[in-house]
């Protein structure tokens, strides 16, 4: 571990109230920086962790959306019991925060933003990456057309996706990585690719759950996408079952995630699965 960054990161527990720890890594998953109060074991678990869940991240670009500039900007998790919150830090470097449940969102997105501009004269801004670059698949989302699978179309996201402006895609997935439906328009090899890389993002998620706190019955809720071109959102969907869904940067996203929650119970009432969505 890097220990002469550790200090700085400090600045971050220190003056957001409610924010718990910061842990500064590199692409490869090394430590560069922690807080106090982590033990050097669970740095290195979160470090890994997150720069899964960062490649992960980068690699859905193109579900988000089709434009050229497809920069990822954050990755967030929530839990029952807190947050944990992960952005660029230069290249080849990355910051995760963790804060409790009731944290002033946009005091700590300034914060660590602020520190990885303090952060500037050990590490260098981060690049550009197209999805290529950042080990996306190749080529953009699919145009809205009719997938010719009627029985994979779920016609209840499909409402969803017309009605609110913005919405672009969604599959249904299972604890297996499988899809089990999707939007209009999302082929069967787009909707497995997003489900395993989904996947992956859910199994580094709940790898997070004690960066976020210490509680009992934890549950994970969901994990944000942030693009400069769009949003993806990985949520529970019931017992073995996940909902990835897709918008427009300027979607309105408290509408969109609503509509998702109020349509999770028809799509999974007849699909039943084992596994859970707890951390």
């Amino acid at each position: 571990m890097t220990a002469d960054l550790s200090w700085m990161l400090e600045d971050i527990v220190h003056n957001v109230p409610r924010a718990r720890h910061a842990v500064l890594l590199s692409a490869d998953g090394l430590p560069r920086g922690a807080t106090e109060g982590l033990a050097e074991k669970d740095v290195r678990t979160i470090s890994a962790a997150m720069a899964g869940m960062q490649s992960l991240s980068r690699a859905t670009a193109h579900f988000a959306g089709p434009e050229e500039d497809r920069q990822w900007n954050q990755t967030i998790i929530e839990f029952s019991h807190g947050w944990s919150f992960l952005i660029g830090a230069g290249q080849g470097a990355y910051l995760a925060a963790a804060a409790a449940p009731d944290v002033d969102m946009q005091q700590i997105s300034f914060r660590m933003h602020r520190l990885v501009a303090r952060l500037g004269n050990n590490l260098t801004s981060p690049p550009r990456l197209s999805t290529e670059e950042a080990g996306g698949a190749r080529g953009s989302a699919p145009a809205r057309q009719g997938s010719g699978d009627t029985g994979f179309t779920l016609g209840e996201l499909d409402q969803v996706m017309s009605e609110v402006k913005g919405a672009r895609h969604a599959v249904l997935l299972g604890a297996d990585g499988l899809p089990r439906g999707a939007t209009n328009g999302m082929s069967r090899d787009l909707a497995d690719t997003i489900s395993a890389a989904m996947t992956g993002i859910h199994a580094y998620s709940r790898v997070t759950s004690q960066f976020a706190g210490v509680l009992e019955d934890a549950e994970w809720r969901q994990t944000v996408i942030e693009f400069q071109h769009g949003w993806i959102f990985l949520m529970a969907a019931g017992p073995g079952a996940f909902l990835a869904a897709a918008a427009e940067h300027d979607c309105d996203i408290e509408e969109f995630t609503t509509r998702l929650h109020e349509v999770v119970p028809k799509l999974t009432a007849a699909k039943p699965a084992k596994g859970t969505g707890h951390a």
